[in-house]
C-alpha cells in the first residue's frame, strides 16, 4: 500500500464525493491562476480535516485516488523546457495524458495568455494513441498557438519524457477553485525509471486569483508556493537530460533530490 493510499479511509470519512460530470460543470478551471506547493505527507495528513470543510472530492466507481500516465513532447533542443526555465511569457507545454481509471485520453496544451494566466486546452483522443502526436493533434496545437500568439508554431515535437503518478482531486464547495494532490511520481526516460520519495506530494491550487481557500489553509501550515515547479521541467532535471537547472533548484531541493543530483554529477566527472 502506498503512502497516499493510507489516506484512503480518511478521504472516504471526511470528504463528500462529487462525480466527474459534476466537477466539470461546477469547476472545470481550464483558465486559472496556479500555485504549486511541495508538501510532506505528515503536513498533508494534518490538513485533510480542514480541507474537507471547504472541498468535495472527485469519486469514480468509489475510487478517490486515481492513476495518471503523462507523455510530454518537446523539440530536440528542448525549447519548451528552456522557455519555462528562462521565464519567457510566450510558452507552451504539450502532452498526452491518460486518465487510467476513467479510461480517457487527451492531447493537452498548457499555454500562457497575455495576462500570464494559465489556459489549458485539450482534445479527446483514443486511449491507444497515448504518447503519439498525429496530424490532427499537430494541427490542433498549431491553431492554438496562432490564436494566442498570432504567429506560427514551428517546433518539431517528439517524446521527451514520460511519467506516472497518483492524484487526488478536490473541488471547492463554492465551485470557485480546485486542488490536486499528486504522489508516487515516477519519471521514465530511455527505459530507465526514476521515482520520487512517496512521502513528498506536489499540490496545485487552481483559482481565479491564485489566493483561494486552499492557499490560505496551506499558508496556515507554513507551506508556501514554489515557483518553477513544472513536473515536465523537474522530470528533465531529475532524469539529467538538462544541465541548466538553476531556476528549478528551489523545487528540486524541496523534493529532496538536489543532493542526489549533485552526487551523480560528481560521479560522472570522476
Amino acid at each position: 500500500m502506498s503512502i497516499i493510499e493510507k489516506f484512503d479511509t480518511q478521504l472516504h470519512e471526511l470528504f463528500t464525493p462529487i462525480s466527474l460530470n459534476e466537477l466539470n460543470q461546477k469547476a472545470s478551471m481550464l483558465t486559472r491562476l496556479d500555485n504549486k506547493y511541495v508538501v510532506r505527507d505528515t503536513v498533508l495528513n494534518n490538513l485533510l480535516h480542514r480541507l474537507s470543510e471547504h472541498f468535495d472530492i472527485l469519486e469514480i466507481d468509489r475510487k478517490r485516488i486515481f492513476y495518471y500516465d503523462t507523455c510530454y513532447f518537446d523539440d530536440a533542443q528542448l525549447s519548451c523546457y528552456f522557455n519555462h526555465h528562462n521565464g519567457r511569457r510566450q510558452r507552451i507545454k504539450v502532452r498526452t495524458r491518460k486518465y487510467v481509471d476513467a479510461g480517457l485520453c487527451f492531447i493537452e496544451a498548457k499555454i500562457k495568455d497575455i495576462r500570464g494566466v494559465t489556459v489549458k486546452k485539450r482534445l479527446p483522443c483514443q486511449v491507444d494513441t497515448h504518447g503519439q502526436i498525429d496530424a490532427r493533434a499537430q494541427d490542433y496545437i498549431a491553431q492554438l498557438y496562432r490564436e494566442f500568439y498570432k504567429k506560427e508554431f514551428t517546433l518539431n515535437l517528439q517524446v521527451q519524457l514520460e511519467m506516472s503518478y497518483q492524484r487526488i482531486t478536490l473541488v471547492a464547495k463554492n465551485g470557485q477553485e480546485r486542488m490536486t494532490i499528486d504522489s508516487n511520481m515516477c519519471f521514465f526516460q530511455d527505459q530507465k525509471a526514476t521515482a520520487l520519495s512517496p512521502h513528498v506530494f506536489i499540490v496545485e491550487t487552481k483559482s481565479r486569483n491564485a489566493n483561494g481557500i486552499a492557499d490560505a489553509i496551506l499558508r496556515s501550515a507554513h507551506q508556501h508556493p514554489i515557483s518553477k515547479c513544472s513536473k515536465y521541467c523537474l522530470g528533465l532535471c531529475i532524469t539529467q537530460q538538462v544541465e541548466r537547472i538553476n531556476n528549478f533548484m528551489p523545487a528540486l531541493r524541496k523534493l529532496g533530490v538536489l543532493e542526489s543530483l549533485a552526487k551523480r554529477n560528481q560521479e560522472v566527472l570522476l
